[in-house]
């Protein structure tokens, strides 16, 4: 290496330490612009993905743009699970006689609780907290 490849290395070295030195975190008190975290949480409005309504009793929905399928095994009593299936992680399609559906390999899925009714799969669907609001929404996390 000739002694001006080595020189701009070095230099190379010395300005990438510069910028890395300039990027603190956000937590770092020294800093510039930093202030001191709010002593109460912020909060963002629950979003419901689907209404009551639309999810039968017995039955339930694919919402696919939130990537959950909401069911109601029972009426009131509503249901969220991950529309990945457990087997290779295809996405369920829908929920037909009290069932949720993969299409790649004919897996089913029990609407009470996820857990495989039909395999290939043999884990359930992951579960997500649902909640009712009072306008009839159904928010889940």
């Amino acid at each position: 290496m000739t002694r001006r490849a080595a020189m701009g290395v070095a230099a190379a070295g010395v300005v990438a330490g510069s910028v890395a030195a300039c990027a603190g975190s956000p937590e770092d008190t020294g800093s510039p612009g930093y202030s001191a975290p709010d002593t109460e949480p912020t909060t963002t409005p629950e979003e419901a993905v689907a209404t009551v309504d639309e999810v039968p009793v017995g039955g339930g929905i694919v919402v696919a743009g939130a990537a959950v399928v909401l069911t109601q095994p029972e009426e009131g009593g509503f249901r969220a699970f991950s529309t990945t299936c457990t087997h290779e992680g295809c996405p369920v399609d829908s929920v037909v006689d009290g069932s949720i559906r993969c299409p790649c390999h004919g897996s089913l899925f029990s609407i009470a609780d996820g857990a495989p009714t039909e395999g290939p799969a043999t884990e359930p669907l992951e579960e997500y907290p649902v909640t009712v609001t009072e306008d009839g929404g159904l928010v889940v996390g």
